[in-house]
């Protein structure tokens, strides 16, 4: 069989599953089972691949349209135009994350660059936000990110030594900031929370809605996705933290889900140590981005 007749196939195979956009995901899976990039590929169209090619191809597809996620099979995404580590144990980073470290980083530089001490990524997974803060921020020496999850935070210390900021970057196991002294402050602190509906998960999960992908529901760490309750539970517990965590003048960013800005809204409203509040919206219109920042004339008690 030739590259061509085998992409072909596997073309037809993944429109028949349902997957979105089977060309791409046929090229993609396809360079990666042969070592060839996109241009190769073409140039090679007519080159014959071996029986072992074909069924490391084969295993590989299977997988695809089994609905893992590509970036689980490759073992690596591509967020903010770096390359990070993937596994099962973390959820695959998405352009919603990019807006939020978009927004941050907007603000910060509207501030004069000037965040008044140590830095924490709540939640931090695969690290991302804190490694890309890390790169962006070169004069931020005290990064944190913490997770409940020890295998979570082993792929986040490999892609801080791929991207050159474990010197920077400490990832700490904890339930939010419950590894951190009782009076350490932060000057930022940012999070993608697990903020889906505990409702919309178990009825994904049993077939009965179809909201979300079958690749999340089936693949991605359920942990990482669930926000109990309406999605608010993790949320809350963060609320209920921030005033006596975060340094006067210091701000915080949540990323949220596209129903959840007037819950999160009212919930930080009630606490008076907040201003500049906001709820940003995405490129596609949806609300993704709460911002707040803590008064520098209130004391953290409320």
């Amino acid at each position: 069989m030739r590259i061509k007749e085998l992409y072909n196939s596997a073309v037809l195979r993944l429109t028949a599953a349902e997957i979105i956009d089977p060309q791409l995901e046929a090229r993609v899976l396809l360079g990666h089972t042969l070592h060839m990039n996109p241009v190769q590929l073409v140039l090679a169209a007519g080159q014959k691949v071996t029986p072992s090619q074909t069924d490391e191809f084969e295993k590989v597809l299977k997988r695809r349209l089994q609905r893992e996620p590509t970036a689980y099979i490759l073992g690596r995404c591509e967020f903010w135009s770096l390359s990070f580590c993937v596994t099962k144990d973390v959820l695959i980073p998405r352009p919603e994350t990019e807006f939020l470290i978009e927004m941050v980083l907007q603000a910060v530089r509207q501030a004069g660059n000037a965040v008044q001490g140590p830095i924490v990524d709540l939640g931090t997974g695969s690290g991302v936000i804190a490694i890309v803060l890390a790169c962006e921020m070169p004069e931020c020496p005290e990064i944190y990110g913490t997770d409940h999850s020890l295998a979570a935070l082993g792929v986040a210390k490999v892609n801080a030594a791929l991207h050159r900021v474990a010197n920077r970057v400490r990832f700490i196991n904890a339930d939010l900031f419950t590894a951190f002294a009782a009076d350490k402050q932060f000057g930022l602190i940012v999070t993608n929370p697990p903020y889906v509906e505990e409702e919309l998960l178990t009825a994904a999960a049993a077939e009965s809605d179809h909201s979300l992908q079958p690749e999340v529901v089936l693949h991605e760490p359920r942990q990482a996705l669930d926000g109990g309750r309406k999605g608010g539970e993790v949320i809350d517990r963060i609320a209920a933290a921030l005033s006596a965590v975060l340094k006067p003048g210091g701000w915080f960013f949540m990323e949220i889900g596209a129903g959840q800005a007037d819950f999160v809204m009212a919930l930080f409203q009630a606490f008076t140590c907040f201003e500049a509040m906001h709820v940003y919206h995405d490129y596609a219109g949806l609300p993704r981005v709460f911002q707040a920042r803590r008064r520098r004339d209130h004391s953290a008690q409320e």
